[in-house]
């Protein structure tokens, strides 16, 4: 709480050092300031004039983590997003499994909605998300809606979004970027993509490949994930697109330390393909879009002793559908935009027995069909107002009415106060509803209500921006596993509460340095796994010429790593990279090296599994 106090007195201490009788109140000029995004209304919008809380994170600050995998920059860059981890790399699925992406103390079940470009990316069968399939470089960023996106995307959305916008050649001509890196416990890390671009036509493809020994026995990890992706501008008014995704993982589970598992591994193909059609005019755009996802796992559940099992799990799930809108620009100010989705997920789930027999766990399929419309007008140049509404109807539960609403005021150049409610929920998964003892065909959605205000200044001609939030959660029909006559159930009975502040600030004091910092105070009355109190993050880069240094730390406190019994974890970790490049920005070598938890300290986020000390990796990147 010392922390939240210190950095709400810094925030209104800035706001108090403006003098806005030396501003321009011209909205156009904010514009040229403020990021454009696509999550939050599907068409390109200033962020200054959408209700909800949205964080971006950018090319370049993707690649200046030298990460491969995606979810690790977000957790740090993020406010109130948090990611478990259990190793140097890799999430893994089923027992041992991490990944979990939870934004305000709500995720756990996949209350978080991953898309790729605004398309749903989860397994049909278990519904959960795949984090080993999210790869940093085929990402040109990744737009974060903090609080509930049910409205345009439907269930999952209950607690946040996360749309990983996938990368596309801007420039004419073509560009090649290629990464290898070796560190700790036999890490290695290979990277290769191209982009072209020749007038009307774009691709972009790359190849990743990840493999590591791991920190302990039997955690071994390799992964290989390919991406392509094709583009054709029509005409001034039309173009298509079209994208394949495929990754095939082979990880291990050593089990917790107190319980070690044996012969516990999973060999897993995740596959996803879409293509579009999109339209632009002067009065209206939008876009119809189909996609498509499978998977394909055999995971050997393992044993406790070091006797092999008698069976393997198998798997094939599938998750596809339409989605269809049109925006509409009727008057100054104006936007309308109405859509419709369709869905259909679920999949095919056995044991396979050594003996050549099967035994049938599951085969099933669900549908989903909603609309929704969204409006949104500008007044006098300083407010909007947006609000919409979702009706879906799922062949499984019945029916679902999510509405929307929110303003933004911009009173005076670079401030922006935003207020807003909004409804977020979860279709109940084929596990919950047909799988395993406390499977319960009659669940209903959960669902929670959020509402939330935000304050943002800009100063110094946009060099130093500061945004605080408040948001208060209250949630109901929780999906829980009870004892009903005796016997395990899955019931709508949990309610809970979350409310919290979350702070964002970015500093270009120099010409060459760079400041940001992050931090999350949350409160629950019903503790989440996976969910800390409080979270900071801060990093300073400083680049003179052709060298690159970054120094961050990441602080967490009264991090739930279980709860019954209640066991919290406190930690610290201080990051730093070093990097030269030879060559121009175009066409260069850069050598980097790099450590991570630099300080050695002992933690854990997935219970039972600690996390590795210090991890060393180097590298070399080449550009041409």
């Amino acid at each position: 709480m010392k922390q939240k106090l210190q950095i709400t007195a810094l925030f209104v201490f800035c706001l108090a050092g403006y003098n806005p009788a030396k501003a321009d109140r011209s909205l156009s000029d904010t514009l040229e300031i403020e990021q454009v995004v696509v999550t939050a209304n599907k068409t390109l919008v200033n962020k200054n004039n959408i209700p909800l809380s949205v964080s971006v994170i950018t090319r370049e600050e993707i690649d200046k983590s030298s990460e491969s995998a995606l979810l690790p920059v977000l957790s740090q860059r993020v406010p109130g997003l948090f990611v478990t981890q259990k190793g140097i790399t890799g999430f893994g699925v089923s027992n041992g499994g991490a990944g979990a992406v939870n934004i305000r103390g709500v995720g756990a079940g996949n209350k978080v909605l991953m898309l790729f470009d605004g398309q749903p990316q989860w397994a049909g069968v278990f519904g959960h998300s795949l984090p080993d399939t999210y790869v940093a470089s085929d990402v040109d960023r990744v737009e974060v809606i903090r609080g509930p996106g049910s409205l345009l995307y439907g269930s999952n959305a209950m607690g946040g979004v996360v749309n990983i916008i996938t990368r596309s050649q801007h420039e004419e001509g073509v560009t090649t970027h290629a990464r290898i890196m070796y560190g700790s416990y036999n890490t290695q890390k290979y990277m290769v993509n191209n982009g072209v671009k020749l007038g009307k036509f774009n691709s972009f493809f790359s190849i990743n490949h990840d493999r590591t020994d791991g920190h302990r026995p039997n955690s071994q990890f390799n992964i290989t994930n390919g991406f392509g992706k094709l583009g054709y501008n029509i005409n001034n008014h039309f173009s298509v697109m079209g994208d394949v995704s495929l990754a095939y993982y082979d990880t291990h589970n050593p089990g917790t330390i107190d319980e070690p598992m044996y012969h516990n591994w999973m060999k897993i193909w995740r596959g996803t393909a879409s293509a579009s059609l999109s339209n632009k005019f002067d009065k209206h755009n939008g876009a119809i879009q189909l996609f498509y996802n499978w998977g394909n796992h055999k995971i050997d559940d393992g044993q406790n002793t070091d006797i092999p099992s008698t069976y393997y799990f198998r798997s094939t799930d599938f998750n596809y559908g339409v989605l269809a809108y049109e925006s509409f620009f009727l008057f100054p100010g104006n936007q309308f935009t109405l859509g419709v989705d369709y869905k259909n997920w679920g999949g095919h789930a056995w044991n396979d027995n050594f003996d050549g027999t099967e035994k049938l766990i599951i085969d099933k399929s669900v549908h989903e069909l909603a609309g929704y419309i969204v409006m949104q007008q500008e007044l006098w140049s300083i407010l909007n107002l947006n609000a919409g509404v979702r009706y879906e109807h799922n062949t499984t539960f019945g029916n679902e009415w999510v509405p929307q609403a929110g303003l933004t005021i911009n009173p005076f150049h670079g401030n922006t106060i935003k207020a807003s409610f909004s409804k977020g929920f979860r279709s109940p998964n084929i596990r919950e509803l047909y799988m395993y003892a406390p499977a319960n065909p009659d669940l209903k959605p959960e669902s929670m209500l959020n509402y939330e205000i935000s304050v943002g200044q800009q100063f110094l001609n946009g060099k130093l921006h500061a945004e605080i939030t408040a948001f208060y959660i209250d949630g109901k029909n929780t999906i829980v596993a009870t004892p009903v006559n005796g016997k395990m159930k899955n019931i709508n009975t949990g309610k809970f509460y979350n409310k919290g502040v979350e702070f964002d600030l970015s500093y270009h004091f120099l010409k060459n340095w760079n400041f940001g910092t992050n931090y999350s105070y949350l409160h629950m009355n019903k503790p989440l796994v996976g969910a800390p109190e409080h979270k900071l993050f801060g990093e300073i880069d400083y680049t003179p010429g052709k060298w690159s240094f970054t120094l961050n730390t990441q602080s967490i406190f009264n991090l739930y790593v279980t709860t019954k019994p209640v066991d919290k974890e406190n930690y610290t970790l201080l990051n730093a990279r070093i990097a030269y490049r030879f060559g121009n920005d175009k066409r260069n070598i850069t050598l980097f090296v790099k450590g991570e938890n630099l300080t050695n300290t002992s933690y854990t986020i997935n219970e039972g599994f600690p996390m590795p000390g210090i991890i060393a990796m180097g590298g070399i990147d080449v550009r041409f």
